[in-house]
């Protein structure tokens, strides 16, 4: 018999991870691209369709708003009926409904577009849930973070299309039509790359299923699946376990949890959205034709979160996951608020440093909140419990366009990101620190050792007791 752990110990490393990843990444840069085109497609159509703030605020928020529903609704599905499937599912709703943004004529067709790519862009949990499902405890953390190279990736295409889409062709539908080819992509690699997670089929009792995944995966890294998983091995770990509900989540053994990251993602992603909101009103200058947008400094901001992946990569095994997103959003919380201070006094050249800054800083911290997220949730609640948080995160962000596309002085806006950037902080000092530790036991080896230490200080207490019972302390 072998642990699901020592069975993916087993596969090693390879190309197997390797097309998962890919699979996997664009489905984040499919995210990234459709958050960066409506951040630069809302003031297009502002001006085009004379439109209020309000609309355009909402037209961003509109795709917070379908996101919010739909991990609520995909990501307990990924619980309930397996990951692939809401992946495939993921990348089929963005595909179809982002085309369908570049055919309407009016906000109000807009509007339902906007909110079912939302919608399918709630599930992209799931393909990060199964990526991680495959990782060794040792490989697990710094691996993770190249899927954020693939949000980057997204971000970076995005002024560059719009460029020629919108400078050159003059088109904005061209800009989203093109704009879905990064989730065509992740749809087709997702359907022959992406196998069922074997701790999901284990934790359902589908061992024999889990078996022949593993053993396929072995197979296709070089390790020969007889050797490792010879006739008669059999998979022994989680109980199989009933379909999980958001109730579950409210259990006292992750109630505390639950909470904290929840405050975590709904802060971190106010901000985080925020901040690419910030940055593309910053280096906008609006005139009679429609708005002029500096595509290079938009590109150069993008291209920070290469730095804010890198760093976390280099971080993350060395000073711990805590420590990372702490020093990640504090730092990037006064990045945001030196740029929209400075956004009327400084040159060019400074606001683009502190949009480096903080969308590096920004983007250190997500990634590392990703990672500790899947490591801190158990198998039979990962889906589930990452959907919860990321209906908050998308919760949040729904309303930072209202706060960042309005008419409130930069200066304000700053301000407010710098506080919510402090409150996730502080929120994300108290987790508990998942380094070197098994996908999921975290919690359990805290209660362990929780367990312990109230067992050694019992025994403290009858010793004293005792000893003071025999010197008459008592009589």
């Amino acid at each position: 018999t072998v642990t699901i752990d020592e069975a993916v110990q087993c596969i090693g490393l390879g190309p197997f991870q390797h097309k998962v990843l890919f699979a996997t990444g664009t489905c984040f840069m499919a995210d990234s691209v459709q958050v960066m085109l409506l951040a630069i497609l809302s003031r297009v159509l502002q001006k085009e369709w004379d439109i209020s703030d309000t609309i355009t605020s909402s037209i961003t928020s509109c795709l917070f708003a379908g996101a919010t529903i739909g991990t609520l609704i995909l990501g307990p599905l990924g619980d309930r009926i397996g990951r692939k499937p809401v992946l495939i599912a993921s990348a089929s709703i963005i595909s179809c409904f982002g085309f369908g943004t570049s055919l309407c004529n009016h906000y109000l067709a807009l509007f339902p577009m906007i909110f079912f790519v939302g919608f399918g862009i709630g599930g992209l949990t799931v393909p990060f849930d199964i990526l991680a499902e495959f990782l060794t405890t040792e490989t697990r953390g710094h691996y993770l973070l190249l899927i954020k190279y693939f949000w980057t990736a997204g971000s970076v295409l995005v002024p560059i299309i719009a460029y020629y889409t919108l400078e050159i062709a003059n088109s904005w539908r061209l800009f989203a039509a093109v704009s879905i080819v990064p989730c065509l992509v992740s749809l087709y690699a997702g359907y022959h790359y992406v196998p069922e997670s074997p701790r999901w089929l284990v934790s359902k009792g589908l061992k024999k299923e889990a078996l022949e995944v593993l053993r396929r995966a072995a197979k296709e890294n070089g390790v020969d699946p007889d050797e490792v998983f010879p006739e008669g091995c059999k998979l022994v770990d989680e109980e199989a376990e009933e379909s999980t509900s958001f109730s579950d989540l409210f259990a006292p053994r992750w109630r505390t949890l639950i909470i904290t990251l929840s405050v975590i993602w709904a802060t971190y992603c106010f901000s985080f959205y925020g901040a690419i909101m910030t940055v593309t009103r910053v280096f906008e200058n609006d005139d009679d034709e429609g708005p002029d947008f500096d595509y290079f400094a938009i590109f150069i901001s993008s291209m920070s979160e290469l730095m804010g992946t890198s760093a976390a990569i280099q971080l993350i095994d060395r000073i711990g996951r805590v420590k990372t997103q702490v020093g990640s959003f504090t730092i990037g919380g006064l990045g945001l608020f030196s740029l929209c201070a400075l956004d009327s006094y400084a040159d060019r050249s400074v606001l683009i440093f502190f949009a480096l800054i903080s969308r590096a800083c920004m983007m250190a911290g997500a990634c590392v909140t990703w990672i500790s997220t899947a490591e801190l949730l158990s198998t039979e609640i990962l889906a589930t419990g990452h959907s919860m948080v990321n209906a908050f995160a998308r919760s949040g962000a729904f309303f930072s366009p209202y706060l960042v596309d309005s008419k409130t002085p930069l200066f304000t806006v700053g301000l407010v990101l710098l506080c919510v950037n402090l409150v996730t902080a502080l929120c994300a000092s108290t987790l508990l620190e998942t380094k070197g530790i098994e996908l999921g036991k975290a919690v359990l080896i805290e209660e362990a050792r929780s367990q312990e230490l109230e067992e050694e200080k019992m025994k403290e207490v009858a010793s004293n007791y005792h000893r003071m019972k025999g010197e008459g302390t008592f009589a």
